[in-house]
């Protein structure tokens, strides 16, 4: 990015980027609690003084954190981030993608300090990467391997970048379609970065990634409400919301009430309409490629049944997907008749 795109830093507070990506049909109105009024949350991204709060999941960011350490956190993905049944040399490179992608993440969600400025520094780091003088650093030599290796563009990992300044000054999308352009910035890049890695893409392979990737993003977004709002971020968007009767601070009660199991069921569903829209890439795949995608389409779906279980009730605690249920769906999806 030059000098000139990151001066433009207007802060940006209700509405979020304009997407052309398609909304899925809508639940019914949901019947909501008459005492469920609209309210300004007073204290919105600041510690929270009540034992249910819970912290920001990520460890003191730092712009060089320890690779190892960044690679150990996939396992916590609610998707297999790189199978342990994969050729090494696609599971260094997805492992090498993942941990680049969670160390920009880690310094938009919680670095002290200025981040845009650090978010820069990652910029100015890609620059290196693909002069071919990366230096010393663990994370980006190996990034620049995989970069030359499999003809990764520039401009995907840029995204990952863009995507976490977005963060620091637009905090509210009032529709699902500003959403999703918000993922085609902090998603759809690791999806198509992956095809490269397994030198499969295609422009009709790119769009039902694109489609598997924001359906990813959804689900996080809605498993992670309570924490995103101590943040000061809503993902939910602002009119389903306003259609349920949510207020910011019903955001952050010990349990959800019916509006936000609605908005939130409302978002899963829209989840699952995009994974369907994008599981026939796993048919179009072959080999070691077929079996990743799978692995990502499992995690969604079974992080998907995760939130139903939980009644869509993400504020008592965090559905995680059961690793039962993510083989299930895998295994389900590479048989016969899967996925079409």
């Amino acid at each position: 990015m030059d000098a000139e795109a990151r001066k433009d830093r207007s802060p940006a507070y209700v509405t979020g980027p304009e997407s052309a990506g398609t909304t899925a049909e809508e639940l019914p109105s949901a019947r909501v609690r008459a005492d469920n009024e609209t309210s300004q949350m007073p204290t919105l991204g600041q510690p929270a003084e009540r034992d249910e709060a819970r912290p920001m999941h990520a460890e003191a960011a730092q712009a060089s954190p320890p690779l190892e350490r960044l690679r150990a956190r996939a396992r916590h993905e609610n998707f297999p981030v790189a199978l342990r049944v994969l050729p090494p040399r696609y599971r260094r490179h997805l492992l090498t993608l993942y941990a680049f992608a969670r160390m920009v993440d880690d310094i938009g969600d919680a670095a002290p300090g200025d981040r845009l400025s650090l978010l820069d520094g990652v910029s100015a780091q890609l620059d290196r990467v693909y002069a071919g003088t990366a230096g010393d650093d663990p994370l980006y030599r190996g990034l620049a391997h995989t970069v030359s290796t499999c003809d990764l563009p520039r401009s995907e990992l840029e995204r990952l970048v863009e995507a976490n300044r977005r963060d620091q000054v637009v905090y509210r999308y009032r529709t699902f379609d500003d959403l999703l352009g918000y993922c085609a910035l902090s998603a759809n890049p690791v999806g198509r970065l992956v095809l490269r890695v397994f030198d499969s893409e295609s422009e009709r392979r790119r769009l039902l990634s694109d489609r598997i990737c924001s359906a990813l993003q959804v689900l996080e977004h809605c498993q992670d409400v309570v924490e995103d709002a101590y943040a000061g971020r809503v993902y939910l968007p602002t009119v389903d919301l306003e259609r349920y009767g949510v207020a910011e601070d019903d955001l952050v009660a010990a349990r959800a009430g019916t509006g936000v199991r609605a908005a939130v069921a409302l978002q899963v569903q829209r989840a699952v309409r995009l994974l369907d829209e994008g599981a026939p890439l796993v048919n179009d795949l072959r080999g070691a490629a077929r079996l990743a995608v799978a692995g990502y389409v499992a995690g969604g779906r079974a992080t998907a049944r995760a939130l139903a279980d939980a009644g869509f009730d993400v504020l008592a605690r965090t559905p995680r997907p059961r690793r039962s249920h993510v083989a299930v769906s895998l295994l389900t999806s590479l048989g016969p008749g899967g996925v079409r």
